[in-house]
């Protein structure tokens, strides 16, 4: 079943929601943040979890992308004081790669939802596990790191990524 839990003032320490979350298989995090930069469905990857998230269930490509996934959003936000005082221009070269990553990961988790068409004017789209893995793989490998990160917005799959980015 699917439960909504209130976490009071976004606070997760808070004993009442942490005894709930023990119970439960997977919690899925919505965070304010990510709908203020416009990214729809605003959830947090940090902080989501899964207990079938484990090679064994899932397999291993989707394991180690989405670790992997996890480790390049975490260095990002690692990073944000540093970026914020010094400036982008400041990091290490690997930091770079890691932060323009990390932006088109944030962008490709947006999704295009068929309901929200009347709202958003952008059609719904389905892409699939595999096509998911694939996308997220390829943006982690460096195979489109020469791709605006505004290509990775709302969009489906990878392939629709470059057919936008032209």
């Amino acid at each position: 079943s699917m439960q909504a839990v209130y976490v009071p003032a976004d606070d997760y320490s808070d004993p009442a929601p942490v005894a709930t979350f023990t119970h439960l298989d997977a919690t899925i995090a919505l965070e304010r943040s990510i709908v203020e930069k416009g990214i729809y469905p605003a959830v947090d990857p940090l902080t989501s979890t899964s207990r079938i998230l484990d090679p064994l269930v899932v397999g291993e490509e989707h394991y180690r992308t989405a670790r992997d996934v996890q480790q390049v959003l975490q260095r990002y936000k690692d990073l944000q004081d540093i970026i914020a005082i010094l400036g982008i221009d400041e990091l290490s070269e690997d930091d770079k790669v890691i932060v323009s990553r990390a932006r088109k990961i944030e962008r490709f988790f947006s999704q295009p939802f068929f309901v929200a068409e009347p709202f958003t004017g952008i059609s719904g789209k389905y892409v699939s596990l595999r096509e998911t893995v694939r996308g997220f793989r390829e943006i982690l490998d460096g195979k489109h790191d020469a791709i605006s990160e505004d290509a990775f917005m709302m969009v489906g799959s990878i392939d629709d990524v470059m057919e936008k980015a032209g």
